[in-house]
């Protein structure tokens, strides 16, 4: 769960989540959606003299965090981060008793224990997933019953400290397996036997923990977020295998795991698949292009540029609302949750990745520093951003009729859509078919000759104010005009032209429709040549935050 800390390329963890204090899935299956935030860094960064402010005011992280709309804490853990003189690995330290201090402080906010096993002594991700010392000279079959009585007695003791996660996480972003080289997989090894014994053997330790009654939810977790194709075939082949787990976790970060249309289309793929819960375990974005520590930083113009928001407060809060909407919109309520990956690692000295002595662990040669300081929710001197607020907001209500556009299945008359042609004859150009971004279907247009066409709806009874239109959208190009509109509000009207896109899905809106009048028209407007298609999803109105 991180990028490793290179000066370049590092380190990738963690965000948002929340529900009660102890594992019962009946609880999670309908409490509150999951917003949280990898606090692993915590201590560390407190014990080297960090200090976190609310207005102007010092305050714990964790109660800042909290009051602002956090309700769950992800914690990783590691098996013995130390060295054989008893030197720190640095980033975290994150032991048991580090893990369970963190956790109780979490739980004595009202927060949940999220906690991420990462079987090995440091940093375990697609690049490094290094035994612990301890474990290097084990036969594979003392291998499968370490790692049982480990995940055993973890568990056993957070219980006994009454600090028990609700969900539990086994390894730490796997796409190439865990432990290697035993539990590797992938760059042509295709045999998940291993994998899925070793990866067994730490839920069965989980579980065989537990007492009648007691409950906690499995997690296995990929990186690349928006990878269709590497989630279908790694978790084809680990189901395959008999693994038992709950929910996908998936580490998404715009600049580096492909664009949102990919992860919400992965998303509501994978769900339905596997009819499996998906949640966001990992992610996070800039609020500064500066740099804390002056050592470097992952995210800076590239990443900017690339993953489409500003390097701002603002910035953080719209990614956050589009992400929080597309996990919210995963089908049959499979979405769960996001967790901010370490939002309070400020750039204190000494609070790096790792010491000397966790990168000789891990071979790694980059430099010793905190890469992730613009990309906290609190700012270089420890005070809160007012990004935060997005973590308590409300979700508007869509108010459109069929916005998926999945109530009818294939039809060209889709539930409350008006539609229009320029000839009756092309009100065939109008259809709706598979597969949508979101849910089962999606509006089509397309015609073998020339047309214009579109579909609307008229609200009525609306509260005058400001209001906002969104849709997804895949586009061939070539039109004469392709757009989304409103209009009827109470002033001009609004256009945003549809960008050519064709295989990713893209978003599209239109902000500031201030309705005077309590109604609005909005709509989907195609002036097409021959053969020119647009597909529509997810359309939403709504009363802006």
């Amino acid at each position: 769960m991180r990028k490793w800390v290179k000066v370049s390329l590092l380190l990738v963890c963690a965000i948002t989540l929340i529900l009660p204090n102890i594992g019962s899935k009946k609880a999670e299956a309908a409490g509150t959606f999951i917003l949280g935030g990898d606090v692993s860094m915590l201590n560390e960064v407190e014990q080297k003299g960090g200090k976190f402010y609310k207005g102007g005011v010092q305050k714990d992280a964790l109660q800042i965090l909290s009051s602002d709309g956090m309700n769950y804490v992800r914690l990783r853990l590691w098996v013995d981060p130390y060295d054989s003189q008893g030197n720190s690995y640095g980033g975290g330290t994150n032991d048991l008793a580090t893990t369970i201090a963190l956790a109780k402080r979490a739980k004595a906010k009202g927060m949940g224990i999220f906690l991420d096993i990462q079987l090995s002594d440091h940093w375990a991700d697609p690049g490094n997933q290094t035994k612990p010392k301890a474990w290097n000279k084990l036969t594979y079959s003392q291998l499968i019953t370490t790692v049982h009585d480990y995940t055993q007695s973890v568990i056993t003791s957070m219980k006994a400290e009454n600090v028990m996660p609700a969900i539990v996480q086994m390894g730490n972003e796997i796409p190439g397996g865990v432990l290697w080289d035993d539990g590797k997989v992938g760059n042509g090894l295709t045999d998940f036997t291993k994998l899925g014994e070793l990866l067994s053997a730490g839920i069965d330790g989980v579980n065989d923990a537990l007492s009648s009654g007691e409950d906690i939810q499995i997690v296995l977790h990929l990186d690349h977020g928006g990878d269709n194709s590497l989630y279908t075939w790694w978790f084809d082949n680990i189901i395959a295998k008999g693994v038992d787990f709950d929910i996908i976790g998936l580490s998404y970060y715009p600049f580096w795991h492909g664009t949102m249309g990919e992860l919400s289309y992965n998303l509501n793929d994978i769900s339905k698949r596997y009819n499996k819960d998906v949640m966001i375990v990992e992610t996070a974005y800039g609020f500064t292009l500066d740099d804390g520590d002056g050592l470097g930083n992952v995210f800076y113009t590239t990443e900017e540029s690339v993953g489409g928001y500003p390097a701002s407060p603002a910035g953080q809060v719209a990614y956050m609302r589009d992400l929080k909407e597309i996990v919210q919109d995963v089908p049959n309520g499979h979405g769960r949750g996001i967790f901010w990956w370490e939002p309070t690692w400020l750039s204190v000295e000494g609070a790096n990745w790792g010491t000397e002595e966790g990168a000789l662990y891990n071979n790694d040669t980059g430099l010793l520093s905190n890469p992730w300081d613009n990309q906290t929710l609190f700012d270089f001197d420890g005070n809160a951003l007012s990004s935060l607020s997005v973590f308590s907001e409300t979700t508007p209500t869509n108010l459109l009729t069929n916005g998926s556009f999945d109530a009818n299945g294939y039809t060209s008359t889709p539930s409350g859509w008006g539609v229009w042609a320029n000839t009756t004859a092309n009100l065939s150009s109008i259809k709706t078919g598979q597969p949508g971004v979101v849910g089962d279907y999606k509006l089509t247009f397309w015609n073998s000759e020339a047309y214009k066409a579109s579909t609307y709806q008229v609200k009525t009874g609306l509260a005058n104010g400001t209001y906002s239109l969104t849709a997804w959208v895949l586009n061939s190009g070539g039109q004469n005009s392709a757009y989304i509109y409103a209009n009827s509000y109470g002033g001009t009207e609004k256009q945003t032209a549809l960008p050519v896109s064709t295989t990713s899905w893209m978003k599209v809106r239109i902000d500031n429709i201030q309705v005077t009048n309590g109604q609005a028209e909005i709509g989907i407007y195609s002036d097409a040549n021959a053969n020119n298609w647009i597909n529509v999803d997810n359309v939403k109105f709504y009363k802006s935050y």
